[in-house]
């Protein structure tokens, strides 16, 4: 991880390979080019005013995500200038937002790896903006090299370039209470949410079930969170028919983890279910070629609830949060689960397999069920659920849906200000009758128009009376198969960790509901 600073240094001694500073979109109405954002006089005085005249002139516009690289003017200690775009200027009164902040720092960091230390002079207001650029540098430096050759980088055609090593946040107030909290929540969140994209990127051969359960195991003991672990013997005798149902076609045995992160002050309980399917060949109903080459990313859910049980415990949250961790490797085999086969789930109901490859909401059922025993104030799931969904939402947007009107909003509201896209999706009653079942209570696959939304129906039904509950499909944007952006790296992204987090810090401010 990429090591932060506040400083209150002066930019032209500053000892640092790089200075980065912030560029804005000028106004087009007055046909202005790029913009020198606030953080940056200094540079622009060392360029007798004309930073903005330069940078044109280079090509630079200020659009978010761009980054434009220019020798240091003559004094300064640093030898690299790089203005990276923040996007539109904002109004006179307001500044430019933590998420455009956020997103700025990301595209820097990236672009610096293999650097030593680099300086950030991006503009800064106030404690929450140190907090998104210390956010965005540690989630842009992200890179994961654990399966890379460690030898000759130029025959294996690999930079060869570590991530960002020290990074300064310029204008940071180092003793000022509030700038310190945001930089340490920063660090939090961000290294649990890279440790999520490290178990979505690790290939399948090494995070079966089994493995992803060591791992949580070996956090809970670091950050003093209870952890109990069910393999397929207790769930055999606990009667989770949909997780052991999914991993019945596997040599692999399925898990079911639970987490949980307990504060004496809590006054609310919050408890979060990850769909973990370590890997998913579809089963019996087997994926089409060329929709398995990713699917070690189908336990993405999984990784976020874990990330966001572990950041709620070094943030020490004053509020109670339990994690279900859902762990299977869906497999066709002869032992595996057949379509026309029928579950009884650990809720008692039965359920008719009528596609395998619908297996994510059979394991989420059972876990759903197991944490509603426990009256919490509100549940919370996150999986990568249903193609229907990045149909509808496209590959960075999440959706919500939820049994509450109130709680989806909040969802979103906690989404919005963690910086994650999201959209809040009904539950259309009518398509509920599509499950129905003339062998069992319920069938796993409906109608297919609006099959996302059918999935979170079914959820519906395993969620114990009188909860409140969302549910949060995030198939689209937990695996970027395109170039990396912003702050979100190519793989795994780590998406949801940190609207989990956000939504736990406002349930222990008795913001929940």
């Amino acid at each position: 991880m990429t090591a932060l600073t506040l400083s209150t240094a002066a930019v032209p001694g500053l000892r640092a390979d790089a200075i980065v500073i912030g560029v804005a979109k000028g106004s087009a109405a007055k046909s202005q080019g790029p913009v020198v954002a606030p953080g940056a006089e200094s540079v622009d005085q060392a360029y007798d005013g004309r930073l903005a005249g330069v940078l044109e002139t280079l090509g630079a516009s200020g659009a978010e995500g761009e980054v434009t690289k220019l020798p240091a003017p003559a004094g300064f200690k640093a030898p690299l200038v790089v203005a990276v775009g923040l996007g539109a200027q904002p109004g006179k009164d307001s500044g430019y937002g933590t998420e455009a902040l956020r997103k700025a720092a990301g595209v820097a960091a990236r672009a610096l790896a293999g650097s030593k230390k680099a300086a950030f002079a991006l503009p800064l207001t106030d404690a929450a903006d140190a907090g998104a650029v210390a956010e965005g540098v540690l989630l842009g430096a992200y890179s994961f090299d654990a399966y890379k050759d460690n030898g000759d980088s130029a025959k294996n055609g690999k930079s060869g370039k570590g991530p960002l090593a020290e990074a300064a946040l310029l204008g940071g107030k180092p003793r000022d209470k509030a700038y310190k909290a945001a930089v340490e929540r920063a660090t939090a969140v961000a290294e649990e949410l890279n440790r999520a994209r490290d178990l979505i990127n690790t290939p399948p051969n090494d995070l079966d079930p089994e493995a992803f359960a060591a791992v949580a195991l070996t956090a809970a003991k670091e950050h003093g969170i209870k952890v109990q672990v069910l393999d397929e013997k207790a769930l055999t005798k606990g009667g989770y028919g949909g997780i052991l149902g999914v991993g019945a076609g596997s040599a692999a045995g399925p898990r079911l983890v639970k987490l949980s992160y307990t504060s004496s002050r809590a006054k609310k309980h919050l408890a979060l279910v990850g769909k973990g399917i370590t890997y998913d060949s579809g089963g019996i109903s087997l994926k089409p070629a060329g929709h398995n080459e990713t699917m070690k990313c189908d336990m993405s859910g999984a990784a976020a609830v874990f990330a966001a049980v572990v950041a709620a415990a070094r943030l020490g949250l004053e509020v109670n949060v339990t994690g279900w961790l859902a762990l299977a490797e869906n497999m066709p085999s002869g032992s595996a689960t057949r379509p026309g086969d029928v579950l009884r789930m650990f809720s008692g109901k039965t359920v008719e397999v009528l596609n395998t490859d619908a297996e994510g909401r059979l394991v989420l059922a059972d876990a759903l069920w197991a944490a509603s025993q426990e009256k919490p104030d509100a549940i919370v799931d996150v999986a990568t659920l249903t193609g229907a969904m990045v149909l509808a939402l496209g590959n960075r947007t999440f959706g919500i849906m939820a049994n509450d009107d109130a709680f989806r909003s909040a969802v979103h509201e906690a989404a919005e200000e963690a910086g994650e896209p999201a959209w809040q999706m009904p539950l259309p009653e009518h398509l509920r009758k599509g499950m129905d079942s003339a062998t069992a209570d319920i069938a796993n696959m409906g109608e297919r128009m609006g099959g996302g939304l059918v999935a979170g129906l079914f959820l519906r039904e395993f969620v114990g009376e009188g909860i409140t509950w969302a549910h949060i499909d995030i198939a689209g944007p937990a695996f970027n198969e395109g170039g990396p952006f912003g702050y979100t790296p190519k793989g795994g992204t780590g998406s949801a960790v940190r609207t989990l987090v956000r939504l736990a810090e406002r349930a222990a401010s008795g913001d929940l509901v």
